[in-house]
């Protein structure tokens, strides 16, 4: 997630819509759902929203992406207590 969180917001934004386009296009990856999962995080964490295409629902399967944007959130949760008790 690191790449992401570096992004400036407009650049992460461009991310996610070049991501949509191809969703659009039919071009499905389960690399896709990870990085759109992932940008959508990172955009959630800075106050973002980012709009959905009006056939979002029928190109992407919203149960694994809620499920892996809780997981996301988690894993950052878990990420940032470890840094925190190792004191780095």
């Amino acid at each position: 997630m690191g790449f992401y969180e570096k992004l400036p917001s407009d650049f992460l934004i461009d991310f996610y819509h070049e991501i949509m386009k191809n969703l659009e296009k039919g071009l499905l990856t389960k690399n896709m759902y990870y990085e759109l999962g992932v940008i959508i995080s990172v955009a959630s964490q800075r106050g973002l929203t980012l709009g959905k295409s009006g056939d979002f629902e029928q190109m992407v399967d919203q149960k694994t992406l809620e499920d892996f944007i809780q997981f996301a959130h988690k894993y950052n949760k878990i990420k940032a207590a470890s840094v925190t008790v190792c004191g780095l």
